[in-house]
């Protein structure tokens, strides 16, 4: 089974508040041409979470981090 990162630990090791983190990650979800892995990894209704060592895991980092 592959490891999964949590938006929880990933605000955890960003240092940044989850609220601001769901927006900026729901932001970055709507620009599909800026992100592509992201918009097709996100399924709505579901927790946000990524495979370790993935794409979509690499954009939401990058989004996060802006």
């Amino acid at each position: 089974m592959p490891d999964i990162i949590t938006l929880k630990a990933l605000c955890e090791e960003l240092k940044i508040d989850p609220r601001e983190a769901r927006e900026r990650l729901r932001a970055a979800v709507s620009d599909a041409k800026a992100n592509p892995e992201l918009a097709k990894a996100r399924k709505p209704r579901a927790p946000w979470q990524w495979v370790k060592g993935s794409k979509s895991l690499a954009e939401a980092r990058k989004a996060l981090a802006s």
